[in-house]
């Protein structure tokens, strides 16, 4: 015998939407070295010089980069001289494990927690290979439970900060109460490569740098109302847009790929994307109260000022990231957000990135 399902009647609960996820603490940390843009500037041409032609025509990019210094992991006399992919990988692993270690420490002392309080970690990095992952090695470092749950993500690039935060959101969310620990590095600053004559290599050596960053999710129904939450992400891939960015594995590192016509196309194939996300939010972008956005140079902010009119509110504090800390790829929208989050910023904010795919990451979040 077969029984049919009741219909709902009036006195049948409905079940409530989940908790959003909430941001309990956010924190960056820096490498120990610090460069200038004059510095990096002297160095450049040092290097390349006498062996590029055009350096002189390429040199200005370092005064209109809008940056006046950034963290290296390394001192400037290190990128004066050769070195090869294993070495790089190495440095990677040192840095980046004493940069996040430091980060998730504040983290969680921000929170109220303690590293074995933690029950899943969300990694993102693009800028050295780890296996173990880092996760695995930052909670030998913490000296978390052995029952953690890892999620690493590689490859996103500058991208990774959004989806990484949307990624370790919908895992608050699927189960209430977890403490879910985000991490990003990127050290791009090693990705210099003294071999590469590349206009990509110039460009990238005037705008890269070192930083990480940690946050804690958690959702639930006892979460403080006042903690900002997570409510909706997306990301959009543009066919046929594979070389627009990325790495490429050279015997010496990795070369960076950085095609020219990137803020021709947040302004043409942005806003179209952009307001999909937002009807699927029942909003617009008058609706916005700020933006929080990715600043992976000064044309880019300049055509999302543009697209994201009127809700440029935050576009200031991520020019001033920019400027103190260069482009560290999927760790600067986090050195962005805290920021919004120290400053007290208020109502509904767009977090947005642009990354290898092409894609576009985007987040909403109700501060």
């Amino acid at each position: 015998m077969t029984m049919a399902s009741a219909a709902p009647t009036s006195n049948t609960p409905l079940s409530a939407p989940p908790a959003p996820a909430r941001l309990l603490s956010i924190a960056t940390a820096l490498p120990p070295y610090r460069l200038t843009q004059e510095q990096a500037l002297a160095g450049a041409r040092q290097v390349f010089a006498h062996r590029l032609r055009d350096f002189d025509r390429l040199a200005p990019v370092f005064t209109h980069a809008g940056i006046e210094g950034r963290a290296s992991c390394v001192p400037l006399e290190w990128y004066l001289e050769p070195h090869g992919w294993a070495e790089r990988n190495a440095l990677y692993l040192e840095h980046a494990v004493d940069v996040l270690a430091r980060a998730a420490t504040q983290a969680l002392d921000q929170a109220g927690l303690k590293p074995t309080d933690v029950d899943a970690i969300v990694a993102v990095s693009s800028t050295g290979i780890a296996t173990p992952s880092l996760d695995a090695l930052i909670m030998q470092r913490l000296g978390m439970r052995p029952d953690v749950e890892r999620m690493p993500l590689f490859g996103l690039g500058c991208a990774g900060g959004v989806l990484g935060l949307a990624r370790a959101a919908t895992w608050a969310t699927a189960r209430p109460g977890a403490n879910v620990l985000l991490l990003v590095v990127e050290l791009c600053a090693l990705s210099f490569r003294r071999g590469d004559l590349s206009k990509a290599n110039v460009i990238a050596t005037a705008l890269f740098g070192d930083g990480g960053a940690a946050a804690i999710l958690r959702a639930g129904p006892r979460e403080p109302d006042d903690a900002p939450a997570f409510l909706a992400s997306a990301e959009h891939r543009w066919p046929d847009s594979l070389g627009i960015m990325g790495w490429q594995v050279e015997d010496d590192g990795m070369g960076v790929i950085f095609a020219q016509s990137i803020p021709t196309l947040v302004r043409e194939k942005l806003p179209e994307v952009v307001a999909g996300f937002l009807d699927r939010q029942r909003m617009t972008l008058s609706d916005l109260a700020g933006t929080i956005c990715h600043p992976g140079g000064t044309k880019v902010l300049d055509a999302l000022e543009e697209v994201l009119a009127p809700a440029t509110d935050g576009l200031a504090e991520a020019r001033d990231v920019l400027r103190q800390h260069g482009n560290m790829s999927a760790a600067t929208v986090l050195f962005v957000l805290e920021r919004r989050v120290g400053q007290g910023a208020r109502g509904l904010h767009l977090l947005s990135a642009l990354g290898p795919g092409f894609i576009a990451a985007l987040g909403l979040m109700r501060f």
